[in-house]
């Protein structure tokens, strides 16, 4: 997780977008990373989760990510929720929640609740490393940064 976060970190820093930060890890090996691109990219797909997921299927040459786990620090969207199922992550692992991600200005609860059903991926999702997350998140706050 601290190399997801140090992801994010990294974006922060060079204005790309929000506090998230993604790492696919493959038998132990990090095998793709991203950042929150949004703004760097003016992409609103360019999430730290897609991000890292394109740049693992790049890495090993394959658009199936079988036996890759996800770290990343915010529980993902929805659209990034199904971007790992359809590359078969077969894993998440998140750092702050869904309303965690509300608390600095990002509208996922209101995607969450339209589409809903996260609540049967309980065995597909692991919190991890929450603390950690939430000072990234603090030091994103209090730092200047486009809001959007």
């Amino acid at each position: 997780m601290q190399q997801a976060i140090d992801e994010a970190l990294q974006g922060i820093r060079t204005g790309d977008g929000g506090p998230f930060g993604s790492v696919v890890v493959k038998d132990g090996k990090v095998v793709g990373r991203g950042h929150n691109r949004v703004l760097g990219h003016a992409d609103p797909t360019a999430h730290g989760e897609v991000e890292a997921i394109r740049a693992a299927c790049r890495s090993l040459g394959t658009h199936d990510l079988t036996g890759c786990d996800i770290y990343t620090t915010g529980e993902p969207c929805h659209m990034c929720l199904c971007a790992c199922l359809w590359a078969n992550i077969s894993h998440i692992y998140y750092g702050c929640t869904i309303a965690d991600n509300a608390l600095i200005g990002f509208r996922d609860l209101q995607f969450d609740s339209l589409f809903a059903g996260r609540d049967k991926l309980t065995d597909y999702l692991s919190e991890q490393d929450r603390q950690a997350c939430l000072d990234l998140f603090h030091t994103y706050r209090h730092l200047p940064h486009q809001r959007y």
